[in-house]
């Protein structure tokens, strides 16, 4: 018989979607269903076909 109520798993917001590669819940890109958060966005984006113009 816990004093609190239990945590719900967040549905909407900034913190709903992890990324698919790390798990960090800041700056996902959900665009195209990519679900990746930035940092691994530039690691992979180039194997993934985007390409960066200047």
């Amino acid at each position: 018989m816990g004093k609190f109520k239990p945590v719900k798993p967040k549905t909407i917001g900034r913190g709903a979607q992890k990324c698919q590669r790390c798990g960090s819940r800041d700056a996902v890109i959900q665009k195209y269903n990519l679900y990746l958060c930035r940092q691994c966005f530039r690691e992979i984006a180039y194997t993934m076909g985007f390409k960066k113009y200047s």
